[in-house]
Order: structure tokens, then sequence, then C-alpha cells
């Protein structure tokens, strides 16, 4: 049996301590509009090792607030704690993953894949890159230009660059919203079982129910901006999960649920 598979009823231990801590979150910020009221009084413990989803509809200060905790923004009121020591600025136990996998034209995937060290001014850790690319299926592109690389590639790429520097803590800010749907099944299926067997801390924004559901411990559901916690929804089903399970009458039941919770907020 491989790893994955004797991992497979692997979740988060709910005594598990708190990674991360919001308490209290407030952020206003200027627009052309005039002030924005982002978030309001958001308050949420992450626990160590667990896979947390924070899903609502668009606008509604989920990047804000992963962007807060990545400290690449600052807060109007409240806090946030990575255990006991706050979060002003970038922290070198977080890294982030966006949306674009960001990787610098003119830098093959090799290079890209160093640049942290580089800025963090430390040496490649050459074999554990190594070992990620091979992980990922990217072994042998190593000399190859992101415009030679697909979407899921290039995505594949971002998620080792972040991984290479060994954070404990992984923000996600909608990687895969851009990709084709069988690309993001793939993607999917390959951050649980990363997750599976490194058991970082995974906080990753979707506006996506069904992906949410298929990767989580616990969803954050938000509410329209201003961005308040309206329910955090327990998700207990066992691992390692196959894309098939999107189609049980238990999940789609789930689905749904979580679905009108969110119609009913907005009505």
């Amino acid at each position: 049996m491989n790893a994955i598979g004797a991992l497979g009823s692997a979740r988060a231990d709910v005594s598990a301590p708190a990674k991360m801590v919001v308490e209290g979150a407030s952020k206003f910020y200027q627009a052309r509009s005039g002030v924005v009221h982002a978030l309001d009084n958001v308050s949420l413990e992450v626990r160590e090792g667990e896979f947390l989803c924070i899903l609502g509809p668009s606008g509604c200060g989920k990047s804000t607030l992963l962007w807060s905790m990545a400290g690449l923004h600052g807060l109007s009121g409240g806090r946030i704690r990575l255990g006991q020591e706050p979060i002003v600025k970038p922290h070198p136990e977080i890294a982030m993953i966006f949306q674009e996998a960001n990787l610098l034209p003119w830098r093959n995937l090799e290079k890209n894949i160093e640049l942290p060290f580089e800025l963090k001014r430390i040496p490649p850790d050459k074999a554990r890159i190594q070992a990620l690319l091979e992980r990922v299926g990217l072994k042998g592109f190593e000399t190859k230009m992101p415009r030679e690389l697909s979407g899921g590639m290039q995505q594949r790429a971002s998620i080792v660059r972040s991984l290479a520097v060994n954070p404990s803590v992984l923000l996600m800010d909608e990687p895969f919203g851009a990709l084709d749907a069988f690309t993001r099944d793939e993607m999917n299926l390959l951050i649980q079982e990363i997750w599976m067997e490194t058991r970082k801390t995974i906080i990753f924004i979707t506006h996506s129910i069904v992906e949410a559901l298929f990767l989580a411990d616990r969803i954050v559901v938000m509410s329209a901006r201003p961005g308040r916690i309206q329910e955090i929804v327990e998700v207990d089903l066992p691992r390692p999960r196959g894309v098939e399970v999107q189609s049980t009458p238990e999940f789609i039941e789930r689905v749904n649920a979580i679905k009108a919770m969110i119609d009913h907020r907005r009505a």
C-alpha cells in the first residue's frame, strides 16, 4: 500500500492546536466609489494540519482575508497570529499560491522555482526541488520556459516553488479557477495527495462549493460584503476522495445544502 492509501481515513485532528488565529479582523479601504467595508469582525481558528476552505460570493472579502493572513494586507482592526506571533508582514513559514502561476517569462522552470531561495539569499535545496518536481510530474521539464508549459503545468510549478522552501502554512487564492474542468480535477487530486503526504496547514479560497467539499476538512462560509463568517461546515467524508465521490447522492445533497445556505443569506 502506498503512502496515500495508508492515509485513507486521514483528516485534521480536531484536538490539534490552532496554527493560525484571526481575531476580530476588520478591513476598510478606499476605492474610487468611496470607502469599502471589506471585512467585519472576522474571528477564526485554523487547526494545525487542517485543510480549510473559505467559500463565499464574489467581493465578500475572501481574498482580502487571505492576503491579510499572508501579511500582504494590513487590517483596520483586529489581529492575525501564527501561533503566538503576530502577522504584520510576510513570514517565512507562510507561502502563498495565486490564481495565476506568476512564472517569470524570461526564466526557465528550474530558475523560477529557485527564485524564493534567491530572495532569501540562501542556496536552493536541489534535492527537495527534484523530489517535488518528480512528485508533480514535472521532472524533465526543468529547462522549459513558461510559454512552453500548459496552464496546469504552470500551476504545478507554482506549487513546487511554494513547497520548495518547506513552509508550514500554504495559502491558496483560487489557484485552479482559471483551469478547464478536467485539469482542475487533476489539480484537486494532486493537492489532496500532497496535503495527505505533508500535512501542511492549507487555507484554500474558492467560489466552487463542489471544490470546497471535495478538498476540505472544514468549510468557512462567508457572507456578502462586508465579509462575516456565516457558518463553519464540518466535512467528514473519508479520504482519499476520488472525483467519483462528487456524483454520489450524499455529496450532491451537501452541495445543495451549502448552496441553499448562501442563497438564503443573499435573499
